[in-house]
This record gives structure tokens, C-alpha cells and sequence, in this order.
């Protein structure tokens, strides 16, 4: 009984930060607060006969963070890449799926003190002709960027003045866009060191500026032709001519800062400090607001590598990650019980 209620004590108290998909779409991968990584079969919580127990995890593990909070989840065709509170780490698709999932490798993060310990709150992938590189946007204001290949640590981008939020790739990875607590983004050509090459400060701009919420920036994204990038925040949500540098269209939520955004099709979906998903045109208007479980998101995740399993998904200050098929409402919601 004891630990029936243990259990749900600590669901109540669950904050899922990522998740991913597997390579071949059936699974969902998922981090939480407590350095847990749980994996669900999409397969199995989507069957006619789907039940509570088949919308639990199948699978659960320590994410290589002592029990600290995983913020960040990628994937690519062999590797589950989990950072957090600690090392950057790797586990091979195939050994977790067969519920033995042990560390491939692991990436370690500067120190810039001897106690220091950097967290990592978003990762991006960069794949080039001369290797894969990820990049690490971290806790001592910095975006390092590591060679997948051999683990070297290749070079740091330093400007911003605060903890890095999010970061994201453009122009077929040759660029990195980083979002700060510094309320600035900040476009990296990473084929040239030095100083980034365009800065963003929307809380600068009358269109953007929330005063009263401050000026930290928490996502930001690219559209798939690169003439758009998307960051919010403090700031209002709003989409900035790469161009011409400025913000053309604002979404508005008054009183609701922003942590998560992506493109879908010709849609913008955004989550933060309410409990729904927007779907927003790209002119500005909202098409939908979606209830979820979660009173804050911090994670979307749409599965597009897998027809039987396209669905979207909604993490946050819940245990609950809900699965939306028709996008336009919930389904049902995952456990994230481990």
C-alpha cells in the first residue's frame, strides 16, 4: 500500500520535460524531473483494445543524470540521445527496446569552476559532409558543439549573458539559432568563428515586448524554406523576416509565456504557461486552442515516421502525455508511471 502511494505522490509531482520518437515511429520516448526515461509503445496504446496498462511505459530506465531532471530527448536512426543535469548521454535504440538499455557514450559538458555542473536544456543535430555534430545549449550561457564521431568537443559559441534555453539548425545545419534568458536569439554561422553573425532582442521591439513578463526568450524555430524563424517567451510569440530582421506577425496570448513551437504543414503549434496546445495560422490568427492535461507544456512532438502511429503528443507539468490523433482534440493520455 505504501508504495501504491509513493507512486502517486510522485506522479502528481511529475514534470515531463522531452520526448522523441523512435526510428521506425511505433515507440515514444519520454523524460522526466526525476531522471527517468520511459518508453511507450504507440502500436499497443492505439489498439482497439488498448487498456491502462498498454498506456504505460513497457520499458523505464535511469537517464544517466542521478535522479536529476532530463530536459532534452533527440533521436537518430541508432542512437537515444537524453541531456539534462549532467553529461550528455547516448543509448542504442536496439538494446533499449529490448529492455537492456546501458550508455554507448557520453558527452561531457566544460566546467567552467571545479563543482560546476552545467545543465544542458536543448540539443539540436547538424549532419554535414565531415561528420554529424550536436549542439548543446547549456547552462553557462554557451552553445557547445561536440563531433558525434569521435566525441571532440570542436568549438563553443559564446555571446549570450545568460542560461541558453533553445537551439535549433538552419541553412542544411551550417547555422545554429540559440534563444536565451538573456532575451536575445542569436544566428551562429558555424563555418565562421567569432561573434554571432545576426542578434534578435524582441523585447526590444514595441510589436514583441511584454514588459510585465519580462524579456527571456524560451523556443524558437525555423520554417522549412528558412525565410521565417519563430521565437517567443516573455516576448510575444512572433514570426521574424530573416531578411529583413523584423517581426512581422505576432501570435497573441496575453498572459501566457511561450516554452515549445514548431511548423506543421502550414500550421504553428505552440505550448507554454496554459494548459493547451495552439494551432495557429501563419498569418496570426488562432485556428484552435487545445486542452491538455498538463497546467504548463514544454513539450510537442509529432510522429511522422509511422502512418498507424501519426499522432501528436503533449507533455508537461503533468504525468499525463496526451495523445492527440486528430491533432484537433485528445484521445487519450499516457502514464508516465515508473
Amino acid at each position: 500500500m505504501t508504495g501504491t502511494a509513493d507512486s502517486e505522490r510522485k506522479l502528481l509531482h511529475t514534470t515531463v520535460f522531452a520526448q522523441c520518437f523512435s526510428p521506425c515511429g511505433k515507440y515514444l520516448a519520454a523524460a522526466n524531473n526525476f531522471g527517468k526515461i520511459a518508453v511507450f509503445s504507440l502500436l499497443s496504446a492505439l489498439a482497439p483494445t488498448a487498456d491502462d496498462e498498454t498506456r504505460k511505459p513497457f520499458y523505464s530506465f535511469d537517464g544517466g543524470t542521478r535522479g536529476r531532471p532530463i530536459y532534452c530527448l533527440l533521436s537518430t536512426e541508432t542512437f537515444l540521445i537524453s541531456a539534462g543535469n549532467g553529461d550528455i548521454s547516448a543509448w542504442t535504440w536496439a538494446e533499449v527496446l529490448d529492455k537492456a538499455a546501458k550508455e554507448a557514450w557520453t558527452l561531457k559538458i566544460p566546467k567552467l569552476q571545479m563543482y560546476s555542473d552545467p545543465e544542458t536544456n536543448s540539443i539540436a543535430l547538424s549532419k554535414q559532409e565531415t561528420g554529424t555534430e550536436l549542439y548543446g545549449g547549456c547552462g553557462d550561457d554557451n552553445v557547445h558543439v561536440w563531433d558525434i564521431e569521435s566525441g571532440r568537443l570542436t568549438r563553443t559559441l559564446s555571446g549570450h549573458r545568460a542560461y541558453i534555453h533553445a537551439v535549433c539548425t538552419k541553412n542544411m545545419g551550417r547555422e545554429c539559432v540559440s534563444a536565451s534568458e538573456d532575451g536575445s536569439v542569436r544566428i551562429w554561422d558555424c563555418r565562421i568563428k567569432g561573434e554571432a553573425v545576426h542578434i534578435l532582442e524582441p523585447y526590444k521591439h514595441e510589436k514583441t515586448a511584454r514588459a510585465d513578463l519580462g524579456k527571456w526568450v524560451g523556443c524558437v524555430t525555423c520554417d522549412s524554406n528558412e525565410d521565417w524563424l519563430v521565437c517567443g517567451g516573455a516576448p510575444h510569440l512572433a514570426a521574424w523576416h530573416l531578411r529583413s530582421l523584423d517581426p512581422m506577425t505576432t501570435f497573441n496570448t496575453p498572459a501566457a509565456s511561450h516554452n515549445t513551437v514548431m511548423y506543421h504543414e502550414d500550421l504553428l503549434l505552440s505550448g507554454g504557461s496554459t494548459p493547451n496546445v495552439n494551432h495557429w495560422y501563419v498569418n496570426g490568427d488562432l485556428k484552435a486552442q487545445v486542452p491538455c492535461s498538463a497546467s504548463s507544456v514544454f513539450s510537442i512532438a509529432i510522429n511522422s515516421n509511422c502512418d498507424p502511429c501519426k499522432v501528436l503528443c503533449v507533455a508537461g507539468s503533468s504525468g499525463m502525455i496526451d495523445i492527440c490523433t486528430n491533432f484537433s482534440y485528445k484521445a487519450f493520455s499516457l502514464v508516465f508511471d515508473v
